[in-house]
């Protein structure tokens, strides 16, 4: 056991609190998720609607949801902390949170959204721009359209309730957080 090393603390406590969450969701039946986890047109005189902005991403509806989550998330972000830093890496999935969550509740209708999907997607792009060397990698390009591509599709042909909207942003502002970096 003294082997095995605390590598990402960030990424690390993102999924204990998402799982944390993910527990409360079922002890109390979806009401942590609907009053903290997820979020929605709500008061703007409600603490709690401000606290949701960026509390959602915690959030998850099932175990299959929390895990196909997870296992993205701490298969990248490890490098991706340690690549970034601790403190930008929490920056950017703050920023996700907050952009996602003010895009949905400006959106018509009254569904509420939670789930990491925004920052996973985050991740995924900023880890395919990730990298030495001057110009924009091939394989971000194809990933970008083979992603950019799949979410269209889906959003036009699915009726799955999951907001493609989120996955496109998170992946907007992780490839441009990335080329950004790169160019510094």
């Amino acid at each position: 056991m003294n082997k095995i090393r605390f590598n990402s603390p960030v990424v690390l406590g993102f999924a204990f609190i998402s799982a944390c969450a993910l527990a409360a969701g079922y002890l109390t039946h979806g009401q942590s998720n609907i009053l903290l986890f997820s979020v929605y047109k709500g008061s703007f005189k409600d603490p709690l609607f401000y606290v949701r902005l960026f509390t959602h991403v915690f959030g998850h509806a099932n175990i299959s949801h929390y895990s196909n989550n997870m296992i993205l998330l701490l298969l990248v972000g490890p490098l991706l902390e340690e690549k970034y830093g601790s403190g930008r890496l929490a920056g950017i999935m703050a920023a996700v949170a907050l952009i996602t969550g003010i895009v949905h509740i400006l959106l018509p209708g009254n569904s509420a959204l939670l789930g990491a999907s925004g920052i996973v997607f985050a991740f995924i792009l900023l880890s395919s721009v990730t990298g030495s060397g001057k110009g924009i990698p091939l394989t971000t390009v194809i990933v970008a359209v083979i992603y950019i591509t799949q979410q269209v599709y889906d959003g036009v042909t699915a009726a799955d309730n999951i907001s493609q909207l989120t996955h496109i942003i998170g992946g907007t502002i992780g490839a441009v957080y990335g080329l950004t970096m790169k160019r510094k």
